[in-house]
């Protein structure tokens, strides 16, 4: 059901360019204005310049950001930057890393994967699921750059079933006791590390393992949905239909669905118009939740602020539990669904999500109109959420615990998409370890 294909990747040459970790760089799409500057200032050859180039004064049509990136990959391969892989390659790739927002003395976790080029697929052809809704102008800008460049300079990250790990563990045979190309720590304190797997019999093992599974995008739905349009409009533009041409196939990473380096984070909603007093939010709720109050004084606050979290963690892994915190209120709620009102087993996989749950129960009744919901901020770290809500940067948080890999699995494979911030897969691959070039630069 799957295609993959080792390839013949660009990678940096260190010696020209130095520490690996001055020219590489997060996924575009978690980049802000300030992060994008300070990319660009860190050195002359970082990846940003071909992935999240700036706006310049004058920029038109045949002169802007994605104009200059094109040019910029072009001189850079042709003054060694970066070189192409002499033989067709599969990098395995791992991460190990403490999750997000976890205690100091929390054991760190790897997750395993491996960087190849996939066979694009429509999304509807049952081999490549996604799970999330995209949005016009991210897929405009992306097909804009992928038009000029010719290039996947960021790996989308998919998923796939290996209960016995099969694949990992011929990667890991295959490079133990191996240097790693890159092994370095990143930014956000994460030991990196990259190999480059090329004997021919591990490479078809592989292959032809990937070929009866399908895969669930978990991180880059934008990018694989532009890589689709990319190949419509080639093929448009050429009259060689026979065969696969560079345009078919994708940079992904891939990693089992299974590997317990896998971390979802939850994506909390915070609300920046007027929420109605507790009283009133439990008439309102009161039919469909039950309440648990978590009052707090200013000496007891992060002691009741971990009994609160605590609580929303432990009774969360039994029935769909959210955290409410209100500006200007000493207390927390945690609301618990009522047995009644829980979704019956034979509804959909989406309906059975908390994060649809919170949506039409929650924040629909207490922010029921268009403008209020589409003021609605999100973060990952609960303290933030409850710490915006205390200095008045918000007037309440919703809380609610990380959607699991295995719904995601089950939305995907019924065909629906999640509501919009559903999830946050963690640790996103970085840009710029290894590059797929579709056409010849030089």
């Amino acid at each position: 059901m799957s295609q993959i294909f080792p390839f013949q990747g660009l990678r940096y040459d260190q010696t020209l360019v130095g520490a690996i970790t001055d020219v590489i760089a997060p996924p575009y799409d978690i980049i802000d204005a300030a992060g994008q500057k300070q990319l660009h200032d860190r050195h002359p050859h970082n990846i940003i310049r071909m992935e999240l180039g700036l706006d310049l004064p004058g920029d038109g049509p045949t002169s802007n950001r994605y104009t200059r990136a094109a040019e910029t990959l072009r001189r850079w391969i042709t003054e060694g930057i970066l070189k192409r892989d002499a033989q067709p390659t599969i990098y395995y790739h791992t991460i190990e890393y403490r999750p997000p927002y976890s205690a100091a003395d929390a054991p760190t976790k790897v997750l395993r994967g491996f960087l190849t080029l996939v066979k694009l697929e429509a999304l509807d052809s049952g081999h490549i699921y996604p799970h999330e809704n995209t949005r016009a102008a991210a897929k405009t800008d992306r097909l804009n750059l992928i038009e000029a460049c010719q290039a996947n300079f960021s790996p989308i990250w998919s998923l796939y079933s290996d209960p016995q790990g099969a694949i990992i563990q011929l990667l890991e045979a295959e490079t133990k006791g191996k240097p790693a190309c890159y092994d370095f720590q990143d930014e956000a304190e994460c030991r990196e590390r990259l190999w480059t797997v090329t004997d021919n019999a591990v490479l078809k093992q592989i292959t032809q393992a990937m070929q009866n599974k399908p895969l669930f995008i978990a991180d880059g739905h934008h990018r694989y949905e532009t890589a689709l349009n990319y190949q419509k409009l080639r093929r448009q533009q050429t009259s060689e239909q026979a065969g696969l041409h560079p345009y078919d196939s994708v940079l992904m990473l891939l990693a089992p669905l299974e590997d317990p380096g896998l971390t979802v984070l939850p994506t909390h909603r915070v609300t920046t118009t007027p929420l109605p007093p507790f009283e009133q939010i439990k008439q309102t709720l009161g039919e469909v939740f039950e309440f648990r109050e978590f009052s707090f004084t200013p000496s007891s606050y992060e002691q009741v602020r971990a009994q609160f979290l605590s609580s929303l963690r432990t009774e969360g892994a039994q029935a769909p539990v959210f955290g409410l915190a209100r500006q200007g209120d000493a207390r927390y709620l945690t609301l618990t669904l009522k047995p009644s009102h829980r979704p019956p087993a034979t509804a959909s996989p989406r309906a059975k999500l908390d994060v649809s749950l919170l949506q039409q129960l929650i924040v629909a009744k207490l922010c029921q109109t268009q403008q209020e919901q589409e003021a609605i901020v999100y973060t990952k770290d609960d303290l933030e959420a409850l710490d915006w809500v205390r200095r008045g940067t918000g007037t309440g948080a919703f809380l609610l615990n990380a959607t699991k890999v295995s719904e995601v699995q089950a939305v995907a494979s019924a065909g629906e998409r999640m509501p919009h911030k559903s999830t946050y897969f963690y640790p996103k691959p970085l840009t710029g370890l290894v590059i797929n070039v579709m056409e010849n630069k030089k």
